[in-house]
């Protein structure tokens, strides 16, 4: 770990004085960004990001993002300042009164080292807890006149295991179990891409010739998403999720939980006579699931043996005893984009956009109102080349971007924000500017929390005060912070726009204009 992502405060500095030439400071004018690129570095480069905050003030700026990353389970090793030891005991001006409670639950530990000695050997733990799964942030709370403390030894250094293999009994009776069933399904969940399993994925999905599921709400592509076995994701509410596993008699999930609901709409859990299996690398996810039995594993670890284990059966299981095609056929590809005198759809400004995509681009997600519509047009067939937050919460998404186009830097990165969501963490671009970075912005501009306006007809809640967005520049934004700033109204002009950005040196913002017309609310 080199790279070290803060805004320095003076309860920081002395941690920072003679910074080392081999390591790398990269500046976030505000520590929501500051928690947001850590998260995003760690996803895209695996390894551990330290992220260095403000005592309390600063630790409360990045709240949002600390609980991101948590529900991520991006391993984060985040480190505040605190007021010099000698001070404490009357709580002087930037004192964190209570430092280990501020981030709970939201980290996997918190500590405030007792003696100025263990700051070293705090260090060493919090890197063993922040890794091992399922990995997430830790926080430490740092005097600071602990840095310049004198210690007789440093602390050993130890490594940890990072991967849970299966109980090898378990996995047997799953293999028994899916032997057996009549109607089988697979869903995967956003461990499968963390776990490095496509390839596991697909072997057993082919092996099996049973359709495959995305799990409902997942921050990762699970797998290749115009295989003709791929179904889609779930729906994200209990009744219409149930609906849609009708027919089947039983269903793995691997790395997910049962089941990451968002609105309610009444209906069991799982419908008649299906019944679930479930692997996950999370104790947590395991004793949450409402229904089924869990088995505690890597997922790629756990695809890899179950085919093993029922790739010389005689009978695998399919949908009805047949040969299983799925009903979702690939997006048509086009040559040109289509043009409009009338306001662009969302579905024709990322159909525009996706002509002109590479396979090595990375997309990250934060435009809540369109994403089913960018995802029909930008179907995901690489592992670790999607990346949206776990949590909910806006404000991770353009800097998490930014942290993502460090880490592959060799690779351009794509960034599809709202017009209100940029606004969060809007001080990321400036970062992205500094560095340089392969990074291309999108903003669909509707003028309006469109998603809240779905959910307001969903919840029958009408009238709600503050959802129209009128008066937003994200051009100017960009600009002022030294992006260069595209604006196009069609979906040729979209096009021309994205092929010029790919062109250019360091990041792009494009903002364009779209139909504000509501769906219903994908449930």
């Amino acid at each position: 770990m080199t790279t070290i992502f803060g805004n320095p405060g003076s309860t920081e500095q002395p941690m920072l004085k003679d910074f080392p030439s081999d390591f790398q400071y990269i500046l976030g004018l505000q520590e929501a960004s500051v928690v947001g690129m850590a998260d995003g570095f760690a996803q895209a480069s695996r390894v551990p990001a330290v992220a260095v905050l403000h005592t309390a003030a600063g630790t409360g700026n990045g709240m949002g993002n600390i609980m991101t990353a948590f529900l991520n389970k991006t391993p984060l090793i985040i480190i505040a300042g605190q007021q010099t030891r000698q001070m404490l005991i009357g709580d002087p001006y930037l004192t964190d009164r209570d430092p280990t409670m501020l981030p709970l639950p939201w980290v996997k530990w918190a500590y405030e080292p007792v003696r100025a000695e263990d700051v070293p050997a705090a260090l060493v733990r919090a890197i063993a807890i922040a890794t091992m799964p399922p990995a997430g942030p830790v926080f430490l709370s740092i005097p600071l006149d602990d840095w310049v403390a004198e210690i007789d030894s440093a602390p050993v250094v130890r490594t940890v295991s990072t991967i849970i293999a299966p109980d090898p009994n378990q996995m047997s009776e799953f293999a028994a179990r899916i032997s057996k069933a009549k109607n089988f399904t697979l869903v995967l969940g956003q461990e499968v891409d963390k776990s490095l399993g496509w390839k596991a994925a697909v072997e057993l999905a082919e092996l099996l010739n049973v359709p495959v599921f995305q799990a409902p709400l997942a921050e990762r592509a699970v797998f290749p998403e115009t295989h003709p076995l791929f179904e889609g994701s779930l729906p994200i509410a209990r009744g219409p999720l149930s609906t849609a596993l009708t027919g089947f008699d039983l269903v793995l999930v691997v790395g997910a939980e049962i089941w990451r609901y968002y609105p309610y709409a009444a209906g069991p859990v799982l419908p008649p006579g299906l019944e679930l299996l479930q692997i996950t690398n999370d104790p947590h996810d395991a004793g949450s699931a409402l229904v089924g039995d869990s088995l505690l594993s890597d997922a790629r670890l756990a695809l890899e043996g179950l085919y093993l284990l029922l790739r010389n059966t005689t009978a695998p299981p399919s949908v009805n005893g047949t040969a299983y095609t799925s009903q979702t056929a690939p997006p048509l590809a086009q040559s040109t984009p289509k043009n409009s005198t009338s306001l662009m759809t969302a579905s024709e400004a990322f159909t525009a956009v996706a002509l002109l995509r590479a396979t090595s681009d990375i997309l990250v997600q934060e435009s809540p109102s369109n994403v089913g519509d960018l995802l029909d047009a930008w179907p995901i067939v690489e592992q670790e080349t999607y990346f949206t937050s776990a949590s909910g919460g806006l404000g991770w998404g353009a800097p998490a971007a930014v942290g993502i186009a460090l880490a592959q830097s060799n690779r351009t990165t794509v960034l599809v924000i709202g017009d209100g969501s940029l606004h969060y963490s809007v001080q990321s671009i400036y970062t992205a500017v500094q560095r340089k970075l392969n990074l291309i912005i999108l903003v669909p501009r509707n003028e309006e929390y469109a998603i809240l306006k779905e959910f307001a007809v969903f919840e029958d809640a009408p009238n709600c005060p503050a959802l129209d967005l009128p008066g937003l520049n994200a051009k100017a934004v960009a600009e002022a912070y030294g992006c260069p700033a595209l604006r196009a109204d069609t979906p040729a002009a979209l096009y021309e726009a994205f092929q010029e950005a790919r062109k250019m040196n360091g990041p792009v913002l494009i903002e364009f204009q779209i139909n504000p017309k509501l769906e219903p609310l994908p449930v």
